[in-house]
């Protein structure tokens, strides 16, 4: 082992445990399956370099028109390199189905959702997923209920963090989201 390479790996490793890494490195490095699918999706290879909207859904909640526009979002600036990436959950009084069969089916024909939705997870407590630990930590606070949203740069960095009563066509989180577009993709 190069000695010289080890004080820099020691001070990554104590940056990332006293979170002042606040999870820009690692976010993406997660695989889910798609809703009702078989094979992991790696999602640093598929949507790294994009800005992303991480929201966890619920089909049987108050929000749930939500999905409408989140659908118009992801299709206005998915071009640009936006995406919207669903997390269904059922952590808020089991407001989403068992089945993820269901889940699709309900997302697609009733509110024509085509932005990629992954399995159903804990997106809160001691069973929450990696992922939403890391975001939760990140933006210092975790979801309160359905809908709420992570917005990520290209970077892999938090931009934002929205609650569930902030529309997809709220002012603020447009313009976060145009302005996360502005910013350079970062080199591999």
């Amino acid at each position: 082992m190069n000695l010289f390479g080890a004080p820099a790996f020691f001070l990554a490793c104590s940056l990332a445990i006293s979170g002042t890494a606040a999870a820009s490195d690692g976010l993406l490095d997660h695989s889910f399956r798609p809703l009702a699918g078989k094979d992991p999706v790696d999602l640093a290879q598929v949507h790294g370099g994009k800005v992303l909207l991480f929201v966890n859904t619920a089909s049987k909640c108050g929000f749930t028109p939500q999905f409408e526009g989140l659908e118009a979002l992801h299709a206005k600036y998915g071009p640009s390199g936006f995406a919207v990436l669903g997390f269904p959950s059922g952590d808020f009084k089991e407001q989403e189905f068992e089945d993820e069969d269901e889940i699709r089916e309900f997302c697609t024909l009733t509110y024509g959702v085509r932005f990629p939705m992954f399995e159903k997870v804990y997106v809160v407590g001691a069973e929450a997923t990696p992922l939403y630990r890391q975001l939760a930590e990140a933006a210092g606070e975790a979801p309160a209920w359905n809908f709420h949203k992570y917005l990520v740069g290209r970077d892999g960095r938090l931009v934002a963090s929205f609650g569930s009563r902030t529309e997809p066509s709220d002012k603020a989180l447009v313009d976060a989201i145009e302005k996360a577009l502005q910013a350079p993709t970062p080199r591999p």
